[in-house]
């Protein structure tokens, strides 16, 4: 019987993550792949879960939320795009973590949204890297004030940061930026006096990049599903 291509591709990922801890003396216990499910029907998703596979990252609320119940076993989803105020009292709840967070009125709805709920909402900071203004993700200029008001947010949990580099021709590009998000998640956490254990960062074409700087969270779509839709 052929090997299912979804399991072979999560293999061949995993094997990739592994590679990359020991090149630089981590535990591959460390990093959580998150399969980026986007676009993908539930089937795809059931596939992998087969496979032994558990954490999926989706990037609209909507689009999540009408999948899920057709996912079967037990599942952890993440959001992993821009998540917009309106769609807030969607995701909260819906998701064990939020990627995208980016500005203080989006946490105060989330905050709020959780609240209501009588949650926790898991989530991370999205810091904007490289001089690209029209990116999701805050500036780290403003990071700190970011990272106070969700200190402060009674219904959320801050996990650490998260950044989608700028388009690079070659994975070793995004080396600078990955190094930046750590060097920055280091600083909050001595600033704020807690832990701030997730670093999202690291996607298809340079997770492996992302896996030697430290990342924890590696958001890989195309490398185990293929080609995403439109």
């Amino acid at each position: 019987m052929a090997d299912d291509p979804i399991a072979a591709a999560l293999r061949a990922v995993r094997s990739r993550i592994e590679k990359a801890c020991a090149r630089v003396g981590r535990d591959p216990a460390g990093v959580t792949l998150v399969a980026v499910s986007k676009t993908k029907p539930a089937e795809l998703i059931n596939q992998a879960v087969a496979a032994g596979h558990h954490v999926f990252g989706e990037n609209r609320v909507q689009e999540a939320i009408a999948k899920q119940p057709d996912v079967v076993g037990p599942v952890e989803w993440h959001l992993v795009g821009a998540l917009q105020r309106n769609k807030a009292r969607h995701a909260v709840g819906a998701f064990a973590l939020l990627h995208g967070v980016d500005s203080v009125r989006l946490l105060a709805e989330i905050d709020r949204r959780a609240a209501s709920a009588g949650i926790r909402q898991a989530l991370l900071v999205q810091v904007r890297l490289g001089d690209e203004p029209t990116k999701s993700g805050v500036d780290p200029a403003e990071l700190d004030a970011l990272v106070d008001a969700a200190v402060a947010s009674e219904h959320v949990e801050l996990r650490g940061l998260m950044t989608i580099p700028p388009p690079a021709s070659e994975p070793e590009s995004s080396r600078v930026w990955f190094t930046r998000l750590r060097e920055l998640r280091d600083a909050q956490a001595d600033r704020i006096d807690s832990p701030l254990p997730e670093l999202s960062m690291g996607m298809t074409d340079d997770f492996e990049v992302a896996v030697e700087e430290g990342a924890t969270l590696v958001r890989v779509g195309t490398a185990i599903f293929g080609a995403r839709g439109p």
